[in-house]
């Protein structure tokens, strides 16, 4: 118990330090596994892991996935979600931050990346919100708050990785998303409908579209709808795996994208070599918390903790609200996927030991890491929005985007007093 605290520590000194978070699990976890258990033994486990998970065969999940994003970006999808999203909601009040949350849902569920799907909505969503009128609070937080569906629609790197860590079916995970992130987009449009009860002019009312006009948008999405049906469903009827569908998902989206025109030479190498970059650096602190991982398992600290919470908590649900908890006071400094990566080996041995589903954990988990992307002072999509509008001040970003952070806190509650919401789905799939 007192290495693995140690560890903590020297990783959070280090991190100080502006040593990246990655080279710092690496270089505690190494260091750790010497001191406890010899040099020769740290070595030889480190370097498997390395190996095992640079040829780990589900990990291809990852850069496919990202690549299929990278393709459905370029090929323009996202702008016509929006069109559509747009010409059933817009003529409401705050009706055109609705229309990007919702349109950030549909591209998330082709491309599986909070960043991703916070720039491309920035590019879409913004002008037409700055056209009509709308205050820079709602219109920044809105695409924020609607960027972080990505990673819970599925496909989801994060859920990828979660699985691989976890051993959690992927597929499992992937379906179990659905219906949260459903629920995530009605919880954050009943944030634009607080914000504009209280304030009307932050979101002026857009032209009403005719019902020909619907039509016409909704014709123009039909792409997202057979790509996300053809990875999701084949998944979930068992038809090919989350890896055989990731393979599928960025072959049709290069296959969209190329007879749409939008792909060059120049634009398809562009994709290839941003797609390795993000892949890269996933995959580093993916290792780099594999091995932070071996030291804190080899010490006593997960059955310590385990023990002593199985033993005096009356109630286990309590143990998961204050996990959650202690998760959303963490995010708020801490890099989002870092923090999960470096407490799951902790956190999911108890999860498991009070007979908790770990695909809910998991859905929470993704769930965390949403409110951890909006999360000031952090949180990454306010930098990202921040950096495409350079026009606009970080302080109306940060005051922006707190009704959505409310949002997600009362649906990760939801969540927690609601399994069914998140195990509904995957519960055919074992059937």
């Amino acid at each position: 118990m007192i290495e693995a605290g140690l560890g903590f520590i020297a990783v959070f000194m280090l991190a100080l330090a502006r040593i990246p978070l990655a080279i710092s699990m690496s270089i505690v976890g190494l260091a750790g596994l010497g001191i406890l258990r010899g040099w020769q033994p740290a070595f030889a486990s480190t370097s498997q892991v390395i190996f095992e998970t640079g040829f780990h065969y589900v990990l291809s999940v990852i850069p496919l996935f990202i690549l299929m994003g990278n393709f459905v970006a370029r090929a323009g999808m996202a702008r016509e979600l929006y069109s559509a999203a747009n010409s059933f909601v817009g003529h409401k009040r705050g009706g055109l931050a609705m229309a990007s949350i919702i349109a950030s849902g549909g591209f998330g569920a082709i491309c599986g990346s909070s960043i991703a799907t916070a720039a491309t909505m920035t590019r879409v969503a913004y002008p037409e919100m700055k056209a009509h009128g709308y205050k820079d609070s709602l219109s920044t937080g809105a695409i924020a708050a609607g960027g972080t569906l990505g990673i819970m629609i599925p496909p989801s790197t994060i859920m990828v990785i979660y699985g691989i860590i976890t051993e959690t079916d992927i597929g499992k995970l992937f379906v179990a998303g659905i219906l949260p992130g459903i629920l995530a987009i009605v919880c954050l449009c009943l944030a634009v409908v607080f914000i504009t009860w209280r304030d009307p002019s932050a979101g002026p009312r857009a032209e009403r579209s005719t019902w020909s006009q619907r039509l016409k948008a909704l014709s123009g999405i039909w792409g997202v709808a057979v790509l996300f049906g053809l990875v999701i469903g084949g998944i979930y009827g068992g038809v090919f795996t989350a890896t055989e569908g990731a393979g599928i998902g960025a072959s049709g989206a290069f296959l969209f994208a190329l007879l749409r025109g939008t792909l060059s030479p120049r634009e398809v190498l562009e994709i290839l070599v941003e797609s390795t970059r993000t892949t890269a650096m996933l995959f580093t602190i993916l290792i780099g918390a594999m091995i932070f991982s071996n030291f804190v398992n080899f010490t006593s600290m997960p059955g310590d903790l385990r023990d002593f919470i199985v033993q005096f908590s009356p109630n286990p649900i309590m143990v998961v609200i204050v996990m959650m908890a202690i998760y959303i006071v963490l995010g708020l400094a801490m890099e989002e996927l870092s923090m999960v990566l470096l407490t799951i080996p902790v956190f999911y041995p108890v999860i498991t030991a009070l007979g908790f589903d770990p695909v809910w954990f998991g859905i929470l988990i993704v769930t965390i890491v949403e409110i951890g992307m909006i999360s000031p002072p952090v949180g990454m999509n306010l930098f990202v929005i921040n950096s495409l509008l350079p026009g606009v001040r970080l302080r109306s970003i940060f005051q922006g985007v707190w009704p959505f952070v409310m949002a997600d806190v009362v649906r990760l509650g939801i969540l927690i007093a609601f399994p069914a919401i998140a195990l509904w789905l995957p519960g055919f799939m074992s059937r």
